[in-house]
């Protein structure tokens, strides 16, 4: 049943130019600043933050703090299930690129930073949301997260993704604000003190089915941790670039996104416990409609339930099932 299932890559350009192809989940990071009469001051603006958050982490060699810019491409990976021709828009995520204006050279970055996927959308705003409907208390559905894992975990095996990308992904995130996240005396020169969760929340559960690791990292300049996903050993398997690009990328995303969070007026102590209703904090000028995101999804999860899941359950089960 595997070889059924082919993967097609893509790959656009992240700049102000950008515009959001027709099948791109719209609630999708990148996706939600090219919209509206703001977008290219938005996207400009964007830009400009990953730099100059770039350039103030990898501060050595930098006297002027403008050696290096980072170049953004979105890759859309999508899946042919049946070997018909059609495929279903399977995952999205970001590929930073380094260039070093000093050297003149191009370094490849990492790849993965965002991550978005309509069958997520289902099963959090759809599968999720009926189940606990009429419940008391909330519970997870049986083999929740379970097929979109195997997916998951299909794709980075697969020949197709080792054509394209030399590394394994890394997907940042933000923290919950369900959790109490204490600081180790653990501290990476570049990824900054350690944090540890007080238990572990549905995401890492969830990302845990896609074959993934986590761990919650403070960097230098910032105030809140962030959650790394990984497979293999986040420390060493990643030069300090590579990790830079993705920290100065995300923790963009997250003070536009989270500023309650991500770009509070005070940074996060010993013991500390993330809160969206704080009122200390400063926002970015960039315009980003944070309720119309929650509504998008549910909307994203039935496109997934209608384009994919009714229309394959019986093979998708059935792969499920087999897979190894």
């Amino acid at each position: 049943m595997n070889k059924d299932f082919t993967f097609s890559v893509k790959s656009l350009s992240f700049d102000e130019n950008y515009q959001p192809a027709d099948n791109t989940r719209i609630t999708t990071n990148f996706a939600n600043l090219a919209r509206g009469e703001s977008r290219q001051e938005n996207l400009r603006n964007a830009l400009r933050m990953i730099d100059n958050s770039f350039n103030a982490l990898a501060h050595w060699d930098n006297p002027k703090g403008d050696r290096y810019s980072v170049e953004l491409e979105i890759i859309s990976v999508d899946m042919d299930i049946e070997g018909s021709g059609h495929s279903f828009p399977s995952i999205e995520i970001l590929k930073t690129n380094i260039v070093d204006h000093k050297t003149n050279e191009c370094i490849e970055g990492i790849v993965g930073n965002n991550f978005s996927s309509y069958l997520r959308d289902y099963d959090f705003s759809v599968r999720l949301l009926d189940h606990n409907k009429d419940q008391a208390s909330f519970s997870i559905p049986d083999n929740f997260g379970d097929l979109h894992g195997k997916l998951f975990q299909h794709f980075v095996n697969s020949t197709t993704y080792r054509q394209n990308f030399k590394k394994p992904p890394v997907i940042c995130l933000s923290v919950s604000d369900n959790k109490i996240y204490r600081r180790t005396e653990n501290q990476h020169p570049v990824l900054g003190f350690e944090y540890q969760p007080n238990e572990s929340s549905l995401t890492e559960q969830y990302f845990k089915k896609m074959g993934l690791q986590v761990r919650y990292f403070m960097p230098q300049n910032s105030v809140a941790p962030l959650a790394f996903y990984f497979f293999g050993d986040l420390l060493n398997d990643y030069t300090n670039l590579e990790l830079i690009s993705t920290i100065s990328t995300m923790e963009t995303f997250q003070k536009i996104y989270r500023p309650e969070i991500y770009n509070a007026n005070a940074v996060a102590g010993n013991c500390y416990q993330p809160d969206l209703n704080n009122q200390d904090h400063s926002v970015t000028q960039i315009v980003y409609d944070r309720e119309e995101r929650s509504k998008l999804a549910i909307q994203q999860g039935k496109f997934a339930e209608e384009h994919f899941i009714k229309p394959y359950q019986t093979v998708l089960e059935q792969w499920s099932a087999d897979y190894a």
